[in-house]
This record gives structure tokens, sequence and C-alpha cells, in this order.
């Protein structure tokens, strides 16, 4: 990643900017970053492309993770081609206003969590972090070695933003600290109650009733993501798995489940 918000403290030379593991490891394994550092202390994909490689210009394969330049430019082209693609994940800062934000997230991502706390992003090279001290002196830098954490946060707030459904119905189940905000309710006519829960059984067979189609898990997510019964339930997302496991629904494909009536009719 080149360019990001400023820091609490002065910022090195270095403008390459590596995503915190722990965040890569909440979402599972990608097939492609399209932009990846160069070095890199460990890999974000099964396939990367670096600056040298231009990954704006080769073909986006799979399911894609994307760390992008945070200039403003080189940002929207980048978010333009992931909204294309549609399959995959996007870290990027939280700049909701902008028209960048507004055509190709609001307009293009299919959900989004927004982190709870700012990122600490860790650095490809051995970098030294200047410091001072309250009067505005030079004091002893602080030095951190390849793949090593930033003394400081990155200045601003993060999102992730899930293109595609599959990616979505990942974020949406991910234990990352955040909000979630689904963007994409295609077909999703009713949603539950947020008022008048009934218990899981009724309100999970009012969706499908509803919806009368093969339901993806993220759409169910995002139709409970603000009724009560999810309220302060770490364990609400599993709750609906095990519901649909007694039945009576039956698992059309992956990820995908329908009523038992349905398929018995069709």
């Amino acid at each position: 990643m080149r360019a990001i918000g400023s820091h609490q403290s002065a910022r090195p030379k270095s403008e390459i900017w590596l995503t915190p593991p722990f965040v890569l490891e909440a979402l599972g394994a990608f097939d492609l970053d399209p932009c990846a550092a160069d070095p890199r202390p460990w890999d974000t994909a099964r396939c990367h492309f670096t600056k040298t490689d231009d990954g704006l210009s080769r073909e986006w394969l799979g399911r894609v993770w994307l760390n992008p330049p945070y200039s403003s430019a080189a940002l929207a082209r980048w978010l333009a081609r992931m909204a294309a693609h549609d399959h995959g994940t996007a870290l990027i800062f939280a700049r909701t206003e902008t028209e960048t934000f507004f055509r190709h997230v609001w307009e293009g991502a299919s959900g989004l969590l927004f982190l709870e706390r700012r990122l600490h992003f860790h650095v490809a090279a051995d970098t030294w972090f200047p410091r001072k001290d309250r009067d505005g002196n030079e004091i002893e830098p602080i030095f951190v070695p390849a793949g090593g954490r930033a003394p400081a946060n990155a200045g601003a707030p993060s999102v992730l933003c899930a293109y595609g459904p599959a990616d979505c119905e990942r974020l949406a189940a991910s234990h990352l600290d955040g909000a979630f905000v689904p963007l994409r309710l295609v077909g999703l006519v009713r949603i539950a109650d947020p008022m008048k829960p009934g218990t899981w059984a009724q309100e999970i067979e009012a969706v499908m009733a509803e919806l009368d189609r093969p339901v993806p898990l993220s759409d169910l997510y995002r139709a409970f993501a603000r009724n009560r019964k999810t309220a302060g339930n770490p364990n609400w997302r599993a709750k609906i798995r095990q519901q649909l496991q007694r039945g009576p629904y039956r698992r059309a494909s992956r990820g995908v489940w329908e009523r038992e009536e349905r398929a018995a009719n069709a």
C-alpha cells in the first residue's frame, strides 16, 4: 500500500505499508493480490502482482485481496477495477464522503465492515521511525524490522469492502471487531422485524417463505443484522446455521439454503 493517512508521530521515508496479518487471517485465503508489496515479509494471496507487474493491466482471476495505493487518482482506478471484478475484499480508509467512495464502494460493494479501532500497519523493510519530544526536539528514533508493526496507528479509520456475495458472507461472519453494513439486499423483500422478534425458527421461516428461492447465508445474515435477537449474541450467525440444519430446509449448494417444500415442488 502506498500513501497512508498521517501518523500520530512523524513518518519514515518509506510509503509501503502492509496489512496487519490478523486481518488477512480472519478473511481466509485469497487467490490474487494485484497490488502486492515487493519485497514482502509474508504472502497475502496465492498469486501476487507487484508494481513492476502493473496489476491494473493484468487479468484478475478468483478471489482478490486489494490493499491499493491511497492517493485519490490511483485509489479510484483500483476500486473501479475491483467493483468490475466483483469477487474479493479491499482495505481502504473510511472516507465515506468522497466521490471515489460513493462511486466504487457505496454503489459497487456488497458489504462493509467498519473496523472498530485504527489499524497499525506493518513495514515491508527495516525502518527507522523519527520521533520528537513535546518541545519539538528530535530524539532517538524507533527501529522496526521488516514485517514489524508501526509504532503509531494509521491516523484514520479503516473499512473492509467486500465485493460479491461470497466475500460479503465471509466479512459478515468474520470475528473482526467493527460494524458490518450490508449494501446489497437484492431480492430481500421482507427483513425480519427488529422490534418484535419471534423464535429463531419463526423468524427464519418468515424470511425463507417470503423469498421462496434458494437463499445465500449472506442474505440471511443481512436480514438479521439489526434484529433484536442478535443484540448481545456473538454467536447469532451460528444459531442461524444451526436452525437451517434442523429443518425444514436443505442445502441447495455450498452456502445456499432452501425450504424442503420448495425443493420437493421444483
